[in-house]
């Protein structure tokens, strides 16, 4: 096919009319062109700057009318967007921690400018005075029978206190107990010798330390006695938490940045004092603020390098600064276009379309470099620059609108994919790839024909001549055909080992100490800031789950506030109102119990000791009660007396303290939520509105390193087994990272079909279209079997090289295609061609190359597909491409006669302009317009 066939009939004819005549008229209005061309470009960068937002969150990236995604909306609507950022204390023990916890609380609370919700410990303060309903209903009625058996000594029998009347008592009543109701005779055995066992202490204590003859508190009783707080703590003991919710903050482009640095100076001040600890800053909130921070600054460092070995490997390739000065600029004009379509088209960037730039830079500039290259061989045979710029537009034009309709089509077709962050970068990314273009096929060549046609354009700069540097190569075609076969054999091999990644957290900036301690969390206290979410309508529904989750395999622990709250017994309550209304009566002291005469003293208790060893089974009591009579009259009278008013006095007070602590905790109105710190109830409790009942949350913890996908698939399915409508933040990024893999596929296969469809509208023969997605087949065959081989694998950050890829290498192959149609036997690649593939080549690996020096692993991670796959398509493109080309031309050459080979393209000779050694040229003027002076 000659190219005269190629440019002048079908599709390609359209789009050389459709490049060329516009060109024409901007070439002659070309101040106004490039003034007009600016114009948009100041507009559409105001435009972004006043109404370009910015969406940081993960859930950005997802399409809100997913089912999961919905449950996750409906959860931050019952219960706010924040996740928790955590201050971690670590120290050697308990002692030491807590106090720490409890300054660096009181620190952010004097800046609630930045902090809310800010809790170091559990405050159960309010629950101590209805601590009687968290007791079972059996203890509840003993505490209530032991009541009823002091009622009589409240209420003024204090006599009943006296030794002599407290055990003659306690014997009366074995007697009156039957043999066969044994539990209800063991309980009073065991009274009674408690109280043998006292005075006998107290009896021989010469310090005249007390031993209470009551029962021990109930166990319920005694826990709550001691309720105050409960800190947050692991580890036993030895790590602490701090949790915090913190302001957004007005910067949308870097939301908790005041927050953030508010906190760390608190931490670093709290640290100088408490040098023998490590404290910490986590929590999702920070690990995706520090993430931000760390890609926007390696994006920025990269792009400024990317830059400036754009422009060295430029004006090396094209020997000047000038014309690659221009293609630079234009290029940035075309961004300023692609900031402003992206406003209109989308609205705002996210954490994966704010890259655009970068693909912009890394690919737009290939437009111009083609353009350049050819322009300045067409200037270096002696065509004028007006000339030049027409027949650039006619030979390589349709070539760079191909590339750049492929390259667009590559990212536009992850618009229907069902992941907005993809979605999103693809309709940004496309349409911003085809401004540039549009910027290097139009608004370029009037920046070329402005400069050239002045005193500028006088000398001319000399190209680089890489065609050389490849000519060894063309000329063993077949050596380097096989070469290509078997490095494809062998690098494919490794196509099965290839793995994606799933882990989020292998995406982030090793040196984070947020991550850092992320990643403490996980391997040191099996704790994560990640957990499910399981919302329940009522307490008991709540509980129920509880138990199921806590039986599945991968979870570890759940948290909860309801079962912090006991049942509403309305028993109980009845119970408990009693006991409060007789505990009211309870006097402030005892008074003066009178001590029994000794003699009388000593009369009584011979009679019960004789009553108790004539008693079955009582013998050890009536020994235990002789003792003690022994010991009453080896003491002197008066130190006798002393010990025994001092034994009833402190019996006495005791008992009466005992009713106090019990009227205490005897608040007959049930435990509440409102009894519970605010900042716990708002974090695990909810009204939906006003007039819907609450909602109760259940955060339901993952054993093992839940980022691992193959843990976090094992999670997320058994908390589904339980509750078919969890969320949370393991859920999320488990449905989001599957569901932006398959975008990604989906993407690619989609970009496959409508770029045969186009390739086909652009050389309507199915081998060239072939030979132009011969580049990209194979650098996707050697790329990630390279990957594979290298063991880099597949991650949601690198996985945007894949339209990248697909486009770059559809490009060269176009390119170098229309090349080979130009010309007719003994084909060559033009230096031309060559020139720019290589200066887009390494223009491009250095645009992404330079994400190598990301502190970012996700970018460096991408860098890295970018570099080895691009370096692979060059060697492709400009060795083994044109080593089949070369091929198939010495085939084609021997298979047809002279007079049948297709002639070389020519372009409809003008007989409106004078013929000269170009005359094959079209006049580029409009007929209708008088020439423009190149002076």
């Amino acid at each position: 096919m000659s190219e005269s066939s190629h440019a002048d009939g079908g599709a390609a004819s359209l789009i050389v009319r459709a490049l060329v005549e516009p060109l024409r008229l901007m070439l002659y209005f070309p101040r106004f062109t490039l003034a007009l061309a600016l114009a948009f470009g100041v507009v559409a960068v105001a435009l972004a700057a006043t109404h370009l937002g910015y969406k940081s969150g993960r859930t950005d990236l997802i399409a809100t009318d997913s089912d999961y995604n919905q449950l996750w909306l409906q959860f931050n609507h019952d219960f706010g967007e924040q996740d928790d950022a955590l201050i971690v204390v670590e120290g050697a023990s308990r002692e030491l921690v807590v106090p720490v916890m409890r300054e660096l609380s009181l620190a952010l609370g004097k800046q609630p400018e930045h902090f809310r919700a800010v809790m170091h410990d559990v405050d159960l303060k309010q629950l101590r005075s209805k601590g009687l309903h968290y007791m079972g209903r059996e203890e509840l009625l003993g505490v209530e029978a032991s009541i009823q058996e002091s009622l009589p000594i409240i209420n003024g029998e204090w006599n009943r206190l006296q030794v002599s009347q407290a055990i003659g008592g306690l014997a009366w009543k074995l007697n009156q107990i039957p043999p066969e109701q044994a539990a209800e005779r063991g309980e009073l055995v065991k009274t009674l010798e408690r109280y043998l066992v006292a005075l006998s202490e107290s009896l021989r204590n010469t310090q005249q330390q007390y031993t209470s003859p009551w029962p021990a508190m109930p166990a319920a009783l005694s826990t709550l006695k001691d309720i105050n707080s409960e800190a947050l703590l692991a580890k036993e003991g030895t790590l602490g938490f701090v949790l915090m919710r913190m302001d957004v903050g007005v910067d949308k482009l870097t939301p908790y940045s005041e927050s953030t640095t508010a906190a760390r100076k608190i931490i670093a001040s709290v640290q100088q004092n408490h040098p023998q600890l490590k404290i910490g800053l986590t929590g999702l909130p920070i690990m995706e603020y520090d993430e931000m921070q760390a890609s926007q600054s390696s994006m920025m460092w990269a792009s400024v390098v990317s830059l400036a070995g754009v422009m060295v490997v430029i004006v090396a390739g094209f020997g000047g600064v000038r014309h690659a000065l221009l293609a630079n600029l234009v290029l940035l004009l075309g961004m300023a276009w692609a900031f402003g379509y992206a406003t209109i088209a989308v609205g705002h960037l996210n954490i994966l379309s704010v890259t655009f730039t970068a693909t912009l830079i890394g690919v737009g500039i290939d437009y111009g470099t083609y353009y350049v290259a050819r322009y300045l061989q067409y200037r270096d045979e002696g065509l004028d620059p007006y000339a030049a710029i027409i027949r650039t537009s006619t030979i390589v034009g349709p070539g760079i609108f191909t590339g750049a309709v492929t390259t667009g089509i590559a990212f536009f077709s992850a618009a229907w994919t069902n992941f907005t962050g993809v979605s999103e970068l693809g309709v940004i990314a496309g349409g911003g790839l085809i401004l540039c273009a549009f910027a290097q096929l139009y608004v370029l060549p009037v920046c070329l024909y402005l400069v050239d046609s002045s005193r500028w354009g006088e000398t001319m700069p000399v190209p680089l001549p890489v065609d050389r540097g490849f000519m060894p190569f063309w000329r063993q075609p077949k050596t380097i055909a096989l070469f290509g076969m078997a490095a494809t054999l062998m690098l494919g091999m490794g196509l099965p080992k290839l793995w994606y990644d799933h882990n989020l957290l292998n995406l982030q900036p090793e040196n984070l100490e947020s991550v850092a301690w992320e990643r403490k969390l996980l391997t040191e206290s099996g704790r994560s800031v990640w957990y499910a979410i399981s919302i329940a309508d009522t307490p008991e529904e709540l509980l129920r789950r509880k138990q199921e989750f806590l039986g599945k395999p991968s979870v570890e622990r759940t948290e909860e506030i309801v079962s912090l709250l006991p049942n509403n017994d309305q028993a109980k309550s009845a119970v408990i109102n009693k006991i409060a209304g007789e505990l009211q009566r309870v006097p402030e002291r005892p008074p003066l119990i009178a001590v029994d005469l000794l003699e009388e003293l000593g009369m009584r208790l011979g009679q019960v000791e004789m009553q108790l060893k004539n008693t079955p089974g009582l013998t050890h009591l009536g020994v235990h009660l002789e003792t003690i009579r022994q010991e009453l009259r080896q003491l002197p009278p008066a130190e006798c007396y002393a010990r025994l008013s001092g034994f009833q006095q402190h019996a006495a007070g005791d008992l009466i303290s005992r009713l106090h602590l019990l009227g205490q905790f005897a608040n007959p109105e049930p435990p509440q939520f409102n009894d519970l710190p605010p900042s716990l109830v708002d974090r695990f409790m909810s009204h939906r509105d006003e007039s819907a009942k609450p909602a109760y949350l259940l955060k339901i913890y993952g054993k093992g390193d839940i980022w691992d996908m193959d843990s976090l698939t094992q999670f997320v399915h058994q908390v589904r087994e339980v509750d078919p409508r969890a969320t949370g933040n393991p859920l999320q990024a488990y449905e989001a990272s599957r569901e932006m893999k398959q975008s990604f596929e989906q993407s690619a296969i989609y970009s496959l079909l409508i770029i045969t469809v186009v390739l086909w509208l652009d050389f309507r023969s199915l081998w060239y279209c072939f030979l132009a997605a011969f580049p990209l087949l194979i650098t996707m065959v050697q790329t990630f079997g390279l990957l594979a081989w290298i063991n880099q694998p597949l991650n949601p950050a690198n996985m945007i090289a894949l339209p990248l890829l697909m486009g770059i290498g559809i490009d060269y192959g176009v390119h170098i295609v229309h090349n080979y149609m130009e010309q007719d036997r003994n084909y060559r690649m033009s230096s031309a061609t060559a020139l720019a593939v290589t200066v887009d080549a390494l223009t491009t690996i250095i645009g992404f190359g330079s994400l190598l020096l990301a502190s970012h692993c996700g970018l460096q991670s991408l860098g890295r597909v970018l570099t080895l796959g691009i370096a692979i398509c060059t060697v492709i493109s400009l060795l083994i491409l044109p080593a089949m080309l070369t091929m198939l031309s010495q085939w084609r050459d021997r298979k047809l006669p002279a007079e049948d080979q297709p002639a070389p393209l020519a372009e409809t000779p003008d007989t409106t302009k004078p013929s000269n050694a170009h005359e094959v040229l079209l006049d580029p003027r409009p007929r209708y317009l008088a020439p423009v002076s190149t002076a």
